[in-house]
């Protein structure tokens, strides 16, 4: 399962701030969780963009499909702890879940894990 550092954490918060975390709004999410859904509603954008602008490589787009699967995987294996935290997580990973992207074995085992802590 790959590893969200810190640096990767802390760049998808910055993106995070550029984009308006939407989802968790009104939820009584913590910032934490805001920020990564933030951050994985920017890659996903961020990673449609690069799939079809045209003349983008091989190279960006497993770029940009790695650094939207750590995004999700960040949320994943987020210990949402509060009620608006399990509440905002269950069902940002549900409509994730509808379109069919949350299909690889580390979701779940990330998932799981953060249901230990």
């Amino acid at each position: 399962m790959p590893e969200v550092t810190r640096r990767t954490l802390l760049a998808f918060t910055a993106v995070a701030s550029v984009v308006e975390p939407t989802f968790a709004e009104g939820e009584g999410a913590s910032p934490e969780l805001r920020a990564l859904i933030g951050a994985h509603e920017a890659t996903y954008v961020g990673l449609h963009r690069v799939v079809h602008q045209a003349g983008s490589s091989s190279h960006e787009r497993k770029t940009a499909d790695r650094i939207e699967q750590e995004s999700l995987l960040a949320i994943c294996s987020y210990p949402a702890i509060s009620r608006g935290d399990r509440r905002a997580k269950a069902d940002y990973l549900l409509t994730i879940e509808a379109r069919g992207e949350l299909d690889l074995e580390e979701h779940m085992q990330a998932i799981l894990h953060s249901m230990k802590h």
